[in-house]
C-alpha cells in the first residue's frame, strides 16, 4: 500500500472518529424534510407495493431487499449517520437534479412511475452523503434494484409488446416459408401463441427484458462490476439475446402446435422453453460479467481509497436543509383541467334495452382507489345481441386498466385479442374469452373515446394525457353473452351507437 492510500485511510479513520450522536440528529431531521419533499410519491408507492394486481413487483421487492440484507450482512453496513455530509459532487448533483425534475414531472407529466424512478435516484444521491465514495458507486446497481421494482414491466408490455409481437411473428412467418416448413399468416402466429401462453412469465415475451433488466443489475451488484461502456455493451448483448430466444421459442412452438398440428405438445413446452431461453441469456451474460475479471479487478484496487475523503463542511447540511426545504414549499402537482366531461349517466336511445347494473361495494372500492370519475354498469338487449356494458370515465391515464385483468379475476382467460376497425376513426379491441376450465367461450369489445377522439390503443391515451390540455377520457368494455362477429351488421350497428351515445354525452356533459 503506498503512502497515499494510507493518508487516505488514516483521514477516515478519523471522521470516524470525529462522528457525534448530536449530527444524527441533524441526519434525521434532513431526511424527514426530504420525505416531505417527496410526499407525493407514497400514496402510489403504497397502492403498487399493497395491492394484488402487482403481486410480481412485490415479489421482487421482497426478493431484492432479503439479497440487499445478505449482502450487508456479509459487507457492514457502508453508511453512517452519525457524520456530518459530505461534498462529494456525483451524490449532490444527483440530489438536486433529480429533486428538480421530480418537481417538474409533477408539475407538467403527473407519471407516477416517472416520478417513483426520480425519487429512487435522488434518495440514491441522498445516501452517498454519508457513504465512502468507492461504496456509493459500487451500490448503484442495488439503488437500481429497488427501483427497477416498479411496473416497468407494463408499461414495456403498454408501449413496446405489441410492435415486437408483430415483429416477432413475422419474422417467424417469413422464416418459416423460406425453409419451406410451411407458410403460417402474421395474424395466424399472434392468435396461436396467445392462445396457449396461459400463464404470462416475466421469462417469457417482452417481460423478460424487464426481468432480465433486474438479473443483469443484480449479478453486476454481486460480482462488484462497475457500470461503464463495457457493462453497456454487455446490456446491449442481453437484449439481443433474449429477444433472439424469444424468437426462437415462437418459431418452435407454431412449428410444433400450428404447423405439425401437435397442439397440446407446443402448451406442454411453451414454460420450459420460455425459461430455457431466458436462462441461457443469463449465463451467458455472467460469462461475460466475469471476462477479464482480473483485469478488472486491478482496475477496482487501482480505483479504491486513491483519493482523500471529500471534505465534510459545517455549512453543507443547512445549505442542504434550505434547498430541499425550497423545495418542498415550490412542490405542485399538475392541476386538474377544467373541459367537457361526459354527462353523469348515459342516456340510451329506444332501440337499447338497457337496464342500471349496481356495481358491488369492493368494485366501487376498487374504482374510487384508482383515481375513477364515474362508473356506470348496464346489462344490455341490442337486437339479437345481449351482454354487459361498462363505462369508466377518468380524467387520467392510470385509472384506465387494461380489461383483460378484470376478465382474469373472474375466471376468463384470454383465448385471442386483436384490432379491428368499425369505420375508419373507430378501431376498437376484440376478445375471445375462454371461461373456467374451457367449458364455454364468450366475445368481449373495449375501446378508450374523449371528445375527438377513438382508440384501443393505451399508448395513445397515455399521450394524449402528456399534453398542456388533456380531456377527459371513457373506457367501454363490452362483455357479449356468447361469441359474435365482430364484423356483422349487428355487432358493427351497437358499436356505431354506442359511439355516438358517448359523442352526445360529450356533447351534453358538464364541467368540472
Amino acid at each position: 500500500m503506498t503512502n497515499k492510500h494510507k493518508l487516505a485511510g488514516k483521514l477516515y479513520n478519523q471522521q470516524l472518529a470525529n462522528a457525534n450522536p448530536r449530527i444524527g440528529l441533524v441526519n434525521v431531521a434532513l431526511i424527514a424534510l426530504w420525505l416531505w419533499l417527496y410526499r407525493g410519491v407514497f400514496p402510489y408507492l403504497g397502492t403498487i407495493f399493497t395491492r394484488q394486481e402487482f403481486r410480481i413487483n412485490q415479489i421482487v421487492l421482497l426478493g431484492v431487499l432479503v439479497l440487499v440484507g445478505m449482502q450487508i450482512k456479509k459487507r457492514g453496513m457502508p453508511m453512517r449517520l452519525d457524520r456530518s455530509a459530505q461534498f462529494y459532487t456525483p451524490a449532490i448533483a444527483m440530489v438536486i437534479i433529480g429533486s428538480g425534475l421530480y418537481l417538474l414531472s409533477e408539475r407538467f407529466l403527473d407519471i407516477n412511475t416517472l416520478s417513483a424512478t426520480l425519487f429512487g435516484l435522488a434518495s440514491y444521491g441522498l445516501l452517498g452523503l454519508w457513504m465512502q465514495p468507492n461504496h456509493w458507486r459500487r451500490g448503484l446497481p442495488a439503488g437500481l434494484l429497488l427501483i427497477g421494482a416498479l411496473p416497468f414491466g407494463e408499461h414495456l408490455q403498454t408501449f413496446v409488446g405489441y410492435p415486437v409481437r408483430i415483429l416477432t411473428a413475422t419474422i417467424v412467418g417469413d422464416g418459416l416459408a423460406k425453409l419451406g416448413v410451411g407458410t403460417v399468416g402474421v395474424d395466424t402466429i399472434l392468435i396461436f401463441e396467445n392462445g396457449i401462453s396461459k400463464i404470462d412469465l416475466p421469462c417469457s415475451g417482452v417481460k423478460s427484458l424487464w426481468s432480465g433488466g433486474l438479473f443483469l443489475l443484480a449479478a453486476t451488484w454481486i460480482e462488484r462490476r462497475s457500470i461503464n461502456i463495457h457493462w453497456f455493451l454487455i446490456g446491449i448483448t442481453f437484449i439481443i439475446m433474449l429477444l433472439a430466444a424469444n424468437l426462437a421459442r415462437v418459431a418452435l412452438l407454431v412449428s410444433i402446435g400450428q404447423i405439425a398440428g401437435w397442439r397440446l405438445l407446443a402448451e406442454m413446452l411453451h414454460v420450459p422453453l420460455g425459461v430455457l431461453g431466458f436462462g441461457a441469456a443469463c449465463l451467458l451474460v455472467i460469462v461475460l460479467l466475469r471476462w477479464r475479471v482480473s483485469d478488472q479487478g486491478a482496475a477496482d484496487k487501482r480505483t479504491t481509497d486513491n483519493y482523500p475523503p471529500p471534505a465534510r463542511p459545517i455549512w453543507l447540511t443547512p445549505l442542504l436543509g434550505l434547498i430541499i426545504l425550497t423545495m418542498a414549499l415550490l412542490y405542485t402537482p399538475r392541476p386538474q383541467t377544467a373541459s367537457a366531461h361526459p354527462s353523469s349517466t348515459v342516456q340510451f336511445p329506444t332501440d337499447w334495452d338497457a337496464a342500471p347494473w349496481a356495481l358491488s361495494s369492493g368494485e366501487q372500492e376498487w374504482l374510487a382507489s384508482s383515481g375513477v370519475q364515474g362508473a356506470e354498469r348496464w346489462r344490455f338487449q341490442y337486437g339479437d345481441l345481449s351482454g354487459s356494458l361498462l363505462f369508466v370515465s377518468s380524467n387520467t391515464w392510470r385509472s384506465h386498466h387494461r380489461p383483460e385483468r378484470c376478465f382474469e379475476v373472474y375466471g376468463l382467460q384470454t383465448d385471442s385479442s386483436y384490432t379491428t376497425l368499425i369505420a375508419g376513426d373507430f378501431p376498437i379491441r376484440v376478445l375471445t374469452l375462454i371461461g373456467e376450465q374451457g367449458k364455454h367461450q364468450l366475445s368481449a369489445a373495449y375501446w378508450l373515446q374523449s371528445a375527438d377522439q377513438t382508440t384501443d390503443d393505451y399508448a395513445t391515451r397515455i399521450w394524449d394525457d402528456l399534453t398542456p390540455n388533456r380531456q377527459p377520457w371513457v373506457l367501454v368494455t363490452i362483455l357479449f353473452d356468447e361469441v359474435i362477429d365482430p364484423q356483422s351488421r349487428a355487432a358493427t350497428a351497437l358499436f356505431q351507437s354506442l359511439q355516438e351515445i358517448l359523442e352526445h354525452s360529450f356533447a351534453g356533459g358538464i364541467s368540472s
